[in-house]
């Protein structure tokens, strides 16, 4: 199971941009599906973007579709969310995941210890 460590959140303005990171280690990523998930205060956690392993389909909520663009690179074993147009209702803690399929298992999951993203109006 590989380790996830994200960066790149913080305060911005609305309209501004973010590009949050999420590098793996003690594996690749190579097989593993990826993607980022939000959590507000009082709510539960929600995807907001994923890529699937090889990266050939992705899926965005719908309240970020247009905005938002989840992205890999394998050679640096990290995958991104880049956040554009942000609107204070993006406001969140926000965790990469990363998730394989094991034979015979079911799914593997990893989690990073999460970035806080806050937009200001």
């Amino acid at each position: 199971q590989v380790q996830l460590v994200e960066s790149g959140g913080g305060l911005v303005q609305a309209g501004g941009s973010l590009r949050l990171s999420c590098a793996a280690s003690g594996g690749t990523l190579d097989r593993y599906g990826m993607g980022w998930f939000r959590q507000a205060p009082g709510t539960g956690r929600v995807i907001v973007a994923a890529i699937a392993w090889n990266g050939r389909t992705t899926h965005y909520a719908d309240s970020v579709k247009g905005r938002f663009t989840i992205s890999r690179d394998n050679a640096k074993n990290t995958f991104y969310l880049q956040m554009n147009s942000l609107k204070p209702e993006d406001t969140a803690v926000y965790y990469c995941n990363a998730s394989l399929e094991v034979v015979g298992v079911g799914f593997v999951r990893s989690w990073g210890q999460g970035t806080q993203v806050t937009v200001s109006s």
